[in-house]
């Protein structure tokens, strides 16, 4: 119990103070209303993947060197990389028991297989910093990895545990997919476009830690020659090159080609869901789908 070790509830209370968008929770209840059930494992399910969700936070934030998320001081900033990396622990092993307690081993295996997943984005990201040879196909497998798998098994889960048949199950998987895919690039999106007051961190952030994101792979594309991003990446601690990088991709038309391919995953994760019946569940995963094209944080 937390309480008889009061550093240990001092940092889980640290974590869980900031609200977070608890999207992944949500498509894995919207996921499960499609077949009658009482609810009970759809709930835990949901717990856990938010906990795997927060400690991937954690663990990013302590790799990325970020003393800010969303606008908040990070674990690894007040109290260290040692403690974050023992905290992100708990809190994944703390999602893992609230797995088993579905008692679903097909759900029990893909959540393993997504922590897999999940930190293999990670060393993929580690493993392709500063490089300008980046392929759209090596951008959109780590995204999946970082990002689009753990709502491939939110809706999977949900979907799975309802009992729902395996079409219903199919179509929700894929449906977390492109919203998950659509996420991402968003938020690569926002990382040239919002303000740090809007997405919690400086702009062109993800840029100064040598990862190219759409926008920037896009930008480098169409000016292969004499490109800022590659001045950047050869000289990242030169005054100047930063801001001249983030200038260019922001004026240039990449922002709304990529904003472009953010909308092409949105239409494929509505489409999913065309098969499934109307009803409250599907009009919120919907309406998911907009607030995640429209979102600015």
């Amino acid at each position: 119990p937390t309480h008889q070790f009061p550093f240990l509830s001092q940092l889980l209370g640290h974590v869980f103070e900031t609200s977070g968008k608890r999207i992944r929770p949500a498509v894995t209840l919207l996921a499960g209303g499609f077949n009658p059930h009482d609810g009970k494992k759809s709930e835990i399910m949901a717990t856990a993947v938010e906990l795997l969700h927060i400690a991937t936070l954690i663990h990013d934030d302590m790799v990325d060197d970020s003393d800010v998320r969303h606008g908040r001081s990070t674990i690894s900033s007040l109290w260290g990389r040692k403690a974050a990396v023992l905290v992100g622990d708990y809190i994944f092993a703390a999602s893992a028991t609230h797995v088993c307690e579905t008692e679903n081993i097909r759900v029990i295996r893909r959540f393993s297989e997504n922590i897999m997943e999940l930190s293999t984005g990670e060393l993929q990201e580690m493993a392709e910093a500063y490089n300008c040879d980046l392929t759209m196909e090596q951008y959109l497998d780590r995204i999946y990895n970082k990002t689009a798998s753990l709502l491939t098994t939110a809706g999977e889960a949900g979907a799975v545990l309802s009992g729902a048949p395996e079409d219903t199950v199919r179509a929700l998987r894929e449906y977390g997919y492109n919203l998950g895919m659509a996420f991402q690039i968003v938020d690569d999106i926002l990382d040239f476009e919002g303000t740090q007051e809007e997405v919690g961190k400086p702009v062109g952030n993800d840029l100064s830690l040598g990862i190219l994101t759409l926008p920037a792979i896009l930008a480098l594309e169409r000016q292969p020659k004499n490109n800022p991003i590659a001045g950047l990446f050869q000289h990242p601690h030169e005054e100047g090159t930063l801001a001249r990088a983030v200038e260019m991709i922001q004026n240039s038309s990449v922002i709304e080609e990529s904003y472009a391919v953010a909308e092409k995953y949105c239409r494929t994760a509505l489409d999913a869901l065309t098969g499934l019946d109307p009803n409250p569940s599907r009009s919120s995963l919907e309406e998911l789908v907009g607030y995640v094209l429209e979102r600015r944080s």
